[in-house]
């Protein structure tokens, strides 16, 4: 009998975070440049404090439709996490964020990570539009977007801070239909 896992694409599958993660999760902190390209450098933390959050990620279940979920190949290698934030179903609107871990780049565990998400959202959850926040000097995220379909829809002037200077904030959205269109 074939069956068809709702979180699992054609490279990767979204799963809860589990305590023996926190390795994995430890090792990408050290990543300065990524977490600057996701988010921004936090104050060091250690490799006990990093093993409390994968505990309490692991025993955290979503808040509301908000969720943070590893990334994993079909092998169980861990190659990154996803969340959704912002998720307000009166709306019908979301956000998310993601982050690969370095040595997995340019594999497409990103768009295969995201289109499984996104297909969730809109064909479970009844969501009609998700909107992506991408700094101006993150090139390969503003790619991304572009390359799943996504449309710029404006641009937050000055509103990073890292490197010494300020950085404007872009604004990309997809809806549900733009999405259909796109992947069936």
């Amino acid at each position: 009998m074939t069956t068809h896992y709702a979180w699992s694409g054609s490279k990767v599958r979204l799963r809860p975070v589990k305590p023996e993660d926190w390795a994995d999760f430890h090792n990408n902190d050290l990543d300065s440049e990524n977490a600057r390209l996701c988010d921004e450098i936090h104050f060091p933390r250690s490799e006990e404090g990093t093993g409390m959050w994968a505990v309490q990620q692991a025993q955290n279940g979503p808040d509301g439709d908000n969720v943070f979920l590893a990334i994993v190949t079909h092998d169980g290698t861990l190659v990154g996490s996803v969340c959704t934030v912002s998720c307000n179903a009166r709306t019908g609107t979301f956000k998310y964020g993601i982050s690969i871990f370095r040595s997995y780049w340019r594999n497409g565990y990103a768009k295969d990570a995201l289109k499984t998400l996104l297909r969730y959202y809109f064909e479970e959850l009844r969501y009609q539009k998700v909107n992506a926040s991408v700094y101006a000097f993150n090139d390969g995220s503003a790619a991304l977007q572009e390359h799943l379909g996504f449309q710029l829809e404006g641009t937050l002037r000055n509103m990073i801070y890292t490197k010494g200077r300020h950085y404007d904030e872009y604004i990309y959205g997809l809806t549900k239909a733009e999405f259909e269109q796109l992947y069936g």
